[in-house]
């Protein structure tokens, strides 16, 4: 559960310097006025998603939290207990071999050991417990069993996402709601065939499927999905950069992601199922 916020044992202008100060992945406002300037503000998601509005009573997991929006969602609607993981040592994620070097640095500055998520659990009163952990080496033995899983944008980052989800399993006891990129042209050239698109060009990302591969996924995991799956585009936050709109960007698939993303966000879908 949220405790009182403890912002002000900082005054508001050394919160703000210390905001500014570093690079943020999630947009959160941790004190009245003070808005942390993320990679992504999935503020105007979060009412849109299949999350229960009621945690009361529920014990939580978030995996690979980063900031820790999600994590303080699940708290601010109840949860009895939320417990996060993520990987704080970027070394030992699941890169692709070609990886840039300079990527793994950047994404490494912004992660900075998980210090945004510190800032954000003391300005907000939060109780989460934080594990730093892989999501391939999640067991029930080191983090007990879970009424409710949140897993947000780490399928395509990872070389085995049908281990991960494996794994995942074995600690839901209940639901799990899975927000993650989709190819939005393969989900709606094949709607029913699952598909992905494979990346591996110098960058983090392996894997990104249509929402029909999202689907097979899960239920090659035993997960029994709830409801049908809603396309969600995550609105980019004032962290991340976006070039101006021109015409010369539909002209090639690079181009036509990043207008999308100006213009609606980054599309991913939201499933919802339960163990079996």
């Amino acid at each position: 559960m949220l405790d009182t916020p403890r912002w002000e044992e900082r005054t508001l202008d050394e919160l703000r310097t210390e905001v500014q100060a570093r690079d943020w992945y999630h947009t959160i406002e941790l004190a009245p006025g003070i808005v942390t300037p993320g990679w992504f503000d999935a503020r105007p998601v979060a009412g849109e998603l299949p999350m229960p509005s009621s945690l009361a009573g529920k014990r939580c997991l978030d995996v690979a939290t980063f900031d820790g929006f999600w994590a303080f969602e699940m708290e601010r609607r109840g949860a009895e207990e939320v417990v996060a993981i993520d990987l704080l040592n970027l070394g030992a994620a699941d890169w692709p071999p070609n990886t840039d070097p300079q990527t793994i640095e950047a994404i490494g500055r912004r992660k900075d050991a998980g210090r945004g998520f510190e800032i954000a659990r003391d300005c907000l009163g939060s109780s989460v417990e934080r594990h730093d952990m892989n999501v391939y080496d999640v067991d029930a033995d080191a983090l007990g069993t879970f009424d409710f899983v949140y897993l947000g944008s780490l399928l395509l980052h990872l070389r085995d996402p049908l281990k991960a989800l494996d794994r995942l399993h074995s600690v839901c006891r209940g639901e799990l709601l899975i927000v993650d990129s989709i190819d939005l042209w393969l989900s709606v050239l094949f709607r029913r065939r699952p598909v992905a698109s494979l990346d591996v060009r110098g960058r983090p990302w392996w894997w990104t499927c249509n929402v029909a591969g999202i689907v097979r996924l899960v239920e090659a995991a035993r997960f029994r999905v709830l409801e049908a799956p809603r396309r969600v585009f995550m609105p980019a936050g004032s962290g991340q950069p976006l070039p101006p709109l021109r015409p010369r960007m539909l002209f090639s698939d690079e181009g036509r992601k990043s207008a999308l993303k100006r213009l609606r966000g980054d599309p991913h879908v939201a499933l919802r199922v339960a163990a079996l």
